[in-house]
Formats: structure tokens, C-alpha cells, sequence
């Protein structure tokens, strides 16, 4: 694949190849890059398996582009948009293994429905209590 253009807008950067196809993700998978200033974010260099921004310690590969899942899911949102919850204490708290959650967080492990449902319940949860409902 190669890249004719790139460029970022709103919270997600943007490819076109140069066969046409328009192709984007996500900043939130990747925090260096999406808290990055405009001139740290145009300092990348192309290779064979994608983008990398040597100042940023951020790598973005092609194949990343065509995922099925280069969107977060909502429950991925909350906890990639709030790095203030402990994710471990979080985890703990409804009775499930830190790291089994956090590989779903990151994407390295997909939740069931049911599973991922049973997480956002959990946050609704500590919603209502901080309200005091």
C-alpha cells in the first residue's frame, strides 16, 4: 500500500492510497499522536508496513487500516477517554481479571455482548453511586 495523502481531523487520521481508497481510525488507540501538535503529527516517515513518527514513539500499520474494529467501541471509549479510572480497581471491583480487561480495552481481546454489556452495567453502576442514586 502506499500513501498519497494523510492528514487528521477531528479525533481520527486519515489515508488515501493511492488506488483511491479513503481509509481512517481512531486516535484514541494511539495517545502520542492524538495529543500531538500539528507540526509533531507532519514529522513521519513511510515504510513497507506503515507510518511511524520517530518523535512520537508511535507506529500506525497499514494492516491497522482495514480492521474490522479500527472504531472503538463505546465501552473502549470510556476507559481510552478517562485514563483517570484505575482500570485494575475498576476491574476488581465488578470481579474480573485487570488484565482480561484490559486486553478488551486495547483491543487485543473482543468481550461477547454479554460480557462487554456486563462492563458497561458495571460503570452505570458507579455512576448511579457517585450520584448518590
Amino acid at each position: 500500500m502506499k500513501i498519497k495523502r494523510l492528514w487528521f481531523k477531528d479525533d481520527h487520521l486519515y489515508i488515501e492510497t493511492d488506488d483511491g481508497k479513503i481509509l481512517s481510525q481512531s486516535l484514541l488507540w494511539y495517545p502520542h499522536l492524538r495529543e500531538a501538535t500539528d507540526e509533531e503529527r507532519l514529522d513521519y516517515t513511510v515504510s513497507t508496513l506503515g507510518i511511524h513518527w520517530r518523535n512520537l514513539n508511535e507506529d500506525v500499520s497499514f494492516e491497522s487500516f482495514e480492521y474490522d474494529d479500527a472504531e472503538p467501541s463505546p465501552m473502549q471509549r470510556f476507559f481510552l477517554t478517562h485514563k483517570e479510572i484505575n482500570v485494575a480497581e475498576f476491574a476488581r471491583s465488578m470481579g474480573m481479571n485487570p488484565t482480561l480487561l484490559r486486553n478488551y480495552i486495547n483491543g487485543f481481546k473482543k468481550p461477547s455482548k454479554a460480557q462487554e454489556q456486563k462492563i458497561i452495567d458495571h460503570i452505570h453502576k458507579l455512576g448511579a453511586e457517585m450520584l448518590g442514586a
